[in-house]
């Protein structure tokens, strides 16, 4: 009985961890694309190099 709940338990583990490591790839996406897209967009008028973030 043990050893089936120590394998039910491993496998609840891996689970969250293999759905928690999903999302966090595509956080890391959303996040590489708005990044890549701040070369593209320009604002209008800025003194700040182009750059239309504050940072």
């Amino acid at each position: 009985m043990v050893p089936l709940l120590l394998v039910l338990l491993l496998a609840l583990i891996l689970f969250g961890a293999g759905f928690a490591l999903n999302i966090l790839w595509w956080i890391a996406v959303i996040v590489l694309v708005v990044w890549l897209l701040g070369f593209v967009v320009r604002p209008a008028s800025g003194s700040r190099k182009g750059r239309w973030y504050r940072w």
